[in-house]
C-alpha cells in the first residue's frame, strides 16, 4: 500500500493494519462492506477515518488485485 492509506505498528492495536493516523483496523472496513453495510454507515461510527483514506484504499486494493491477476 502507498505511505499514508494504512500503517502497521506492533504498538498500535497489536499491530493490525490500520488506517494511517488513526487506531482503526482496516478490518473493520471490511467487515463493513462484507455486511453489506455502505461506505457512509462506516464512517459514521467512525469519525476519525476520512472518505478519502477509504477511497484511497480499495482503489489501491483494487489495482493490486487487477496486478495480481494480469
Amino acid at each position: 500500500m502507498r505511505t499514508g492509506i494504512v500503517s502497521r505498528n506492533p504498538d498500535v492495536m497489536s499491530g493490525a493494519v490500520v488506517f494511517a493516523g488513526t487506531r482503526v483496523p482496516v478490518q473493520v472496513l471490511l467487515d463493513h462492506l462484507e455486511a453489506g453495510e455502505s461506505i457512509d454507515d462506516f464512517l459514521a461510527g467512525v469519525p476519525s477515518v476520512t472518505r478519502a483514506q477509504v477511497i484511497a484504499f480499495l482503489e489501491e486494493a483494487r489495482d493490486r488485485i487487477a496486478a495480481s491477476v494480469s
